[in-house]
């Protein structure tokens, strides 16, 4: 369709609604200039044409016009059955330590670095749910290897306190490699970490702000500083669940600001301050940010999406999560037949990213790629022996938690099944036809062109 027709289209519509263009614009796709931009020849996507025409279309239809952007239930679930990865903190840790998808896809984040163009004073780095710190450690020993003389920006969402501990274990030793560190740790949400600023005015003045500046030259001497820190964080790295949706929350915002003192001048303008914090990251890492089963309207609008809008010119964020069809889901779906918590895919999830963004992702690229460079798979660690032949208790229970933690199968569930015995026979099964276990993830990457 050429700008005429969709000029005329658009003018009539304006007239018949008494509308002005610029409202027009930014109502339909958040761009109060888009008419401006038709008349000059400019030229619009497909994509842009379609939520133009579905726009005048259910305007009138309905004579009111729809609410921009995308409309987000919340996310309503019963605390009881509210599976959350802090929350389960013995499949978590037993998972970590028998497979390896923390050293893959800290592999596979590290590529990434070939195609990020820092700017001074610092390279910019953000991790959208730090864990249990072992990817963020992995990339940062890569990063410091392609970039050993720049300063290091370094920050990192996490909610949960023992995670957040598990973590804290690892910066010695970052900070002694790469004295030219600051790390940024916060338990706020994915809209507000970046920027470490909470949206509500009151929460914002709540905020406990606590920087360290870590005295000595050893990591011995880093260590004993930060675990000092262990009565601060009890007192205040707090979740609560909502009341109203079931959703995990802070109790008050926390940033918690950790460099070397000793590099306190070089890092005078890469150290944040309150209120005076910028986002603009080289780097973003949202690897499985959020849980399997939320819609694909949840994800793009509260968590990918402002993590987008995080990134400076040039930079990248690259998001994982789960993919399914492995022999973990066929473990699962020979208990539960049917089950699917994989159905969204990047494909989807990437189009939901782009509808939210509307014209601020004019200047984003988002790339899904083909299956053979974003699927990739990680392994259950194992003897050879331990998966032939007869196979153990422990091995077949690890298989079976390593399982039912990438499916995210609620506590309720696993209780009622596995006192039946089946669930080890399932595991054995999978484990004897493939000689192992293995599951696959599938990554995208948003890009911010470079200016």
């Amino acid at each position: 369709m050429k700008n005429d027709e969709i000029l005329s289209q658009i003018t009539e519509f304006c007239r018949k609604a008494d509308m002005a263009e610029s409202t027009f614009g930014r109502r339909a796709v958040n761009d109060g200039k888009l008419v401006h931009r038709l008349r000059e020849g400019k030229r619009i996507t497909i994509d842009t044409l379609e939520r133009i025409q579905a726009y005048m279309a259910a305007s009138m239809a309905g004579g009111v016009p729809p609410p921009r952007g995308l409309q987000v239930p919340p996310e309503k679930r019963d605390p009881r059955g509210n599976f959350r990865f802090f929350e389960n903190r013995q499949k978590y840790l037993l998972f970590v330590h028998t497979c390896s998808e923390k050293r893959v896809i800290a592999d596979r984040v590290a590529l990434e670095l070939a195609s990020i163009h820092p700017r001074p004073p610092a390279l910019r780095m953000f991790d959208a749910g730090v864990g249990d710190g072992t990817v963020l450690a992995r990339v940062l020993r890569a990063t410091h290897q392609r970039f050993p003389h720049m300063p290091f920006y370094v920050a990192g969402k996490e909610l949960s306190l023992e995670d957040l501990r598990l973590t804290l274990e690892k910066v010695p030793d970052r900070i002694f490699e790469h004295p030219a560190s600051v790390f940024v740790f916060t338990n706020m949400f994915y809209s507000e970490a970046p920027w470490l600023t909470p949206a509500s005015p009151a929460a914002a003045a709540a905020t406990v702000w606590h920087e360290v500046p870590l005295r000595g030259a050893s990591s011995g001497e880093f260590e004993q500083q930060i675990a000092g820190l262990r009565p601060f964080l009890e007192q205040n790295w707090r979740a609560a669940i909502s009341p109203r949706t079931a959703m995990p929350l802070y109790e008050r915002p926390v940033v918690l600001v950790l460099y070397r003192e000793d590099q306190r001048f070089l890092l005078d303008a890469t150290i944040p301050r309150p209120g005076q914090t910028e986002a603009n990251f080289d780097l973003v890492i949202a690897s499985q940010p959020y849980r399997a089963l939320s819609s694909v309207n949840f994800r793009a609008k509260r968590i990918i999406a402002p993590l987008a809008r995080a990134l400076r010119p040039g930079g990248r964020l690259i998001g994982i999560h789960s993919h399914g069809q492995d022999p973990g889901m066929e473990m699962i779906q020979a208990i539960w037949p049917g089950e699917n918590p994989f159905a969204v895919s990047r494909h989807e999830l990437l189009r939901a990213v782009k509808y939210e963004l509307g014209s601020v992702g004019r200047d984003l690229n988002f790339n899904a790629y083909a299956d053979n460079r974003s699927i990739f798979r990680y392994d259950m660690e194992a003897l050879p022996n331990e998966v032939t032949g007869t196979i153990g208790t422990s091995t077949a229970f690890a298989a079976w938690n390593a399982a039912v933690y990438v499916a995210q199968i609620e506590d309720d569930r696993l209780i009622e099944m596995t006192q039946n015995g089946r669930t080890l026979d399932a595991a054995r099964d999978v484990l004897r036809k493939y000689n192992g276990l293995w599951f696959l993830d599938e990554s995208y990457v948003i890009s911010r062109r470079r200016d």
